[in-house]
C-alpha cells in the first residue's frame, strides 16, 4: 500500500514539475496556431510573434495584428487612396500562459485554473497607430488552451469610464466567450454586452445592451460554413444636441445553415423595430426566409470570385467573372422562400409572402430566358387602404395598376396575388403570358 502510494506522489510531482517545461512548448504552439487560423479564416489579417520568452512553468509572448490586402483593405482603399497598410492601427496581444498540465502557477490570479490541459493564459490589448501614444483597450481576455490545442476565450470587460480628447465613454459589465478549434475548424460564441454610451460634443450614442450566440463549422466546401447564431439588441440611440435623431427600441435576428448532400438549407429571421425617423415615425420590420437546394460547390467557386474581385468599381466586369457560376447556381434550380416579409409604419402594416422554385435544367444548354418558363413563384401582398392612396397620389403607374385589376381593394387594404408558372403570370386570376410583359 505505501509502494502504491510513493508511486502516486512521483508521478504527481512529474506532472507538477517536469511537464511545464514540454507543455509550454506546445502551448506556444497552440496559440500560435490559434491566432494564425483566427487570421486565415477571416482572410483580411496577418499575424505575426513579436516575442515569446518561454520559461519552465509560465511564459510570456506578444503577438501582433495588422490588417492584410484584401476586402477590408480594398473598401479603406476606396474611401481614401492613400491608405497602405503601413498606415493603420495595428492591434496588439500581450499573453502570460501558466504551462503544465496541472498549470499552478495560475491559481494565484484572475481566472485561473486546475483543470488538465496545455495552459491557462492571461492577454491584454492594446491599440498603436503610427505616430501616436499607442492605447490601451478595456478588459481582458482569459484563455484555456485544451488538450487537443482547443482555445476556450473569454474576454471580461468590467464596468468602466475613459475620457479622451474631448470624448467621453461609459460602459457596464461584458462578456463575450469563443471557443476555437483549429483542427476541426470549429468555432462556438456567446456573449452579453452591457450598456455603453459615448459622447462627443454634442453627439451621443448609447446602447442598452446586447447579446449574441452560435457555432459554425467549415464543410468540405472551400469557403462554405455551416451552423446557427442568434442575435439581440435592446436600445440603440443616436442624437445630435436635443434632438434624437433615431433610435433602435429593438433588433432580433437568428438563421441556421446545414449541408444535405452536396446542398445548403437553411432559414433565417429578422426582427426590427425604429423610432423617431424623421419625416416617417415608427418602423418595424419582419422577415422569415428559407432556402433549400443551393449547389454548395458552386456557392465555394461563386464566394471566392467575388471575393478576389473585392473592391472593383466595374459592375459589367464583376458580372462576367462570376457568370458561369450564378448560371450554374440557376440550372442546378433551389428554392428560396419568404413565408414573412412585413413593414409596419404609422399608417399601418404592409404585408407580403413569396415563394421561388427553380427546377433543374441542363447547364449546358441553360440560358436566361428558359428561367422565365421554367420558374414557379407566389407573391401575395397586402397594402392598408391609408398606404396604398398616398402611394398612389402621385404615381401615375400605380393608379393604371388598380385601375386594370391587378391591385384590388378588399375591405381596409389592397391586395395584389400573382402567381407565375411554365411562362404564364396570373395576377388576382387574370392571366398575363410572359412575353406579353416585354
Amino acid at each position: 500500500m505505501k509502494k502504491g502510494v510513493i508511486v502516486v506522489l512521483v508521478v504527481l510531482a512529474a506532472l507538477i514539475l517536469v511537464s511545464p517545461a514540454i507543455v509550454g512548448r506546445l502551448a506556444e504552439k497552440s496559440m500560435d496556431e490559434n491566432l494564425n487560423w483566427a487570421a486565415s479564416e477571416s482572410g483580411e489579417l496577418k499575424v505575426s510573434s513579436e516575442k515569446f520568452e518561454r520559461g519552465w512553468f509560465s511564459s510570456e509572448g506578444r503577438h501582433r495584428i495588422e490588417i492584410s490586402d484584401g476586402q477590408l483593405m480594398n473598401a479603406l482603399r476606396t474611401a481614401g487612396s492613400d491608405v497602405n497598410a503601413g498606415g493603420l492601427p495595428v492591434l496588439v496581444v500581450s499573453t502570460r500562459i501558466d504551462h503544465g498540465l496541472i498549470p499552478v502557477t495560475s491559481v494565484g490570479r484572475e481566472g485561473g485554473s486546475l483543470a488538465p490541459g496545455l495552459g491557462s493564459a492571461v492577454s491584454t490589448l492594446r491599440i498603436e497607430i503610427p505616430g501616436e501614444e499607442p492605447v490601451d483597450v478595456p478588459g481582458t481576455i482569459y484563455s484555456k488552451i485544451g488538450l487537443g490545442g482547443a482555445l476556450q476565450s473569454s474576454y471580461v470587460l468590467e464596468a468602466g469610464s475613459h475620457a479622451q480628447d474631448g470624448m467621453d465613454a461609459t460602459w457596464s459589465d461584458t462578456n463575450i466567450d469563443v471557443t476555437t478549434d483549429p483542427g476541426s475548424g470549429d468555432v462556438e460564441f456567446d456573449g452579453d454586452i452591457g450598456t455603453l454610451k459615448i459622447t462627443a460634443g454634442a453627439s451621443t450614442s448609447s446602447l442598452e445592451s446586447a447579446s449574441f450566440s452560435g457555432a459554425q463549422s467549415p464543410t468540405r466546401f472551400d469557403g462554405v460554413v455551416v451552423g446557427d447564431i442568434e442575435f439581440e439588441l435592446n436600445g440603440l440611440t443616436l442624437s445630435e444636441g436635443r434632438n434624437e435623431t433615431i433610435r433602435v427600441s429593438k433588433v432580433t435576428a437568428s438563421g441556421s445553415s446545414e449541408l444535405d448532400g452536396d446542398d445548403i438549407g437553411g432559414e433565417g429571421r429578422v426582427n426590427v423595430a425604429m423610432d423617431g425617423l424623421p419625416g416617417v415615425g415608427s418602423v418595424a420590420y419582419e422577415m422569415e426566409m428559407s432556402m433549400a437546394g443551393l449547389d454548395a460547390a458552386t456557392v465555394s467557386s461563386l464566394t471566392a470570385k467575388l471575393e478576389d474581385a473585392a473592391g472593383g468599381t466595374n459592375p459589367m466586369g464583376l458580372y462576367a467573372t462570376v457568370q458561369d457560376d450564378l448560371m450554374a447556381l440557376f440550372a442546378d434550380g433551389f428554392e428560396f422562400d419568404f413565408e414573412k416579409l412585413n413593414v409596419t409604419l404609422p399608417q399601418g402594416t404592409i404585408e407580403s409572402q413569396m415563394a421561388f422554385s427553380f427546377s433543374e435544367e441542363d447547364p449546358d444548354t441553360f440560358a436566361w430566358t428558359s428561367l422565365l418558363t421554367n420558374t414557379e413563384a407566389q407573391i401575395d401582398v397586402s397594402i392598408p387602404v391609408e398606404l396604398m392612396d398616398a402611394f398612389a397620389a402621385d404615381n401615375q403607374q400605380l393608379q393604371v395598376a388598380i385601375a386594370a385589376g391587378y391591385i384590388v381593394r378588399d375591405g381596409d387594404a389592397y391586395d395584389m396575388k400573382a402567381e407565375m408558372k411554365k411562362g404564364l403570370l396570373t395576377i388576382n386570376g387574370a392571366p398575363i403570358p410572359i412575353p406579353a410583359m416585354f
